[in-house]
């Protein structure tokens, strides 16, 4: 049984910050946020733009490009960030009212900047496994940005943190880019590495004086450089040539890796791996790390491009902080391949 990406979405916001401006308020030169960084610049959220906001947004063009009714989905599936509009809050539920997704039930999942890929494997699960459903509707937002000190050294490897939407409708036995093998791997030693230690249940209620310390921190500093150095590449290849091997394929048939955007030196490190050149990506300078959202926005910029053709092996690969890795094999346009590939 075949499931399918019917149509894709994005929404990037039109206020923008650039490397400059960046530099001005991090102290760190401009050259080296361009030119280590990889950061051109990056957008940041208007007045309106909360997740929720920016996740409708990216919905309503993903069922325009799929050409389907609202009415026809499912299933709505929050895959953005765990910062949304409110506190313990059901985001899908909300976007499912506000397109008119009127026959759809909803939940939110998370594994922060591996959401949608891990939400393509679960989206697929679902749609094998229950006869009721044909449809379903994955749809982030990421502001996280509003967590990001960008004066704090330890955190300057998320200073290209930006904001967006992106969404996705997949249906079951649709037979043009169809999903085929994903993989997942965590590493829980990361777990309260990097995180947010004020806001949440840890320290409630909130002290005046923590008020100004909601936004990422790292509790070892050189601990957590060195396990990341250490483990994040190498986790990286695992999870892309894992899902290669379950779609019968290896990195010698990929046509294009879809990537989170990172610093110039591991986004080079990856392709050396998988012994990729430049031309089978899109590295995201001008938008920086907009979450989740990532990935969609790279396929959306390889097909602009031409990268990405009728029959192109698309992979998708992430990272979310805790540690998690996951990649997803999609063959894009027409699919003459087996029709069981789990």
């Amino acid at each position: 049984m075949n499931c399918g990406i019917m149509g894709i979405g994005t929404y990037i916001p039109n206020t923008w910050v650039t490397a400059e401006e960046i530099s001005n308020k991090s102290k760190i030169p401009e050259n080296v946020i361009i030119e280590k960084f990889g950061l051109i610049k990056k957008p940041i959220p208007g007045k309106n733009d909360t997740p929720s906001y920016m996740g409708i947004k990216a919905a309503e063009k993903a069922i325009q490009d799929a050409r389907i009714s609202p009415k026809e989905i499912d299933v709505v599936i929050w895959a953005g960030g765990q910062h949304k509009d409110y506190l313990s809050w059901i985001a899908s539920i909300k976007i499912a009212n506000e397109i008119g997704a009127i026959n759809a039930c909803g939940f939110d999942m998370s594994s922060l900047c591996c959401s949608i890929v891990s939400g393509i494997e679960t989206a697929k699960s679902l749609l094998v496994a229950n006869e009721k459903y044909n449809t379903i509707l994955l749809v982030s937002g990421s502001r996280d940005i509003d967590f990001v000190d960008c004066t704090i050294p330890e955190t300057a490897f998320l200073i290209d943190v930006g904001a967006g939407g992106s969404a996705m409708v997949i249906r079951k036995n649709y037979n043009k880019n169809v999903i085929l093998g994903s993989s997942i791997k965590c590493d829980g030693t990361f777990s309260e590495s990097c995180i947010i230690e004020y806001g949440a249940a840890k320290h409630w209620p909130i002290k005046n004086e923590e008020i100004n310390k909601i936004n990422y921190v790292i509790r070892d500093v050189e601990s957590f450089k060195e396990k990341l150095g250490t483990k994040t590449i190498d986790n990286f290849e695992k999870v892309v040539k894992e899902a290669l091997k379950y779609s019968g394929m290896t990195e010698n048939d990929i046509d294009y890796l879809a990537m989170l955007h990172f610093k110039r030196s591991a986004h080079k490190a990856c392709l050396d791996r998988l012994h990729l050149n430049t031309n089978k990506t899109t590295y995201l300078s001008e938008y920086g790390h907009v979450g989740q959202n990532d990935q969609i926005l790279s396929i959306e910029l390889g097909l602009k491009s031409g990268k990405i053709k009728d029959g192109s092996n698309v992979v998708m690969v992430g990272a979310g902080l805790g540690f998690i890795w996951a990649a997803t094999v999609i063959v894009w346009g027409n699919y003459l391949g087996l029709q069981n590939v789990n």
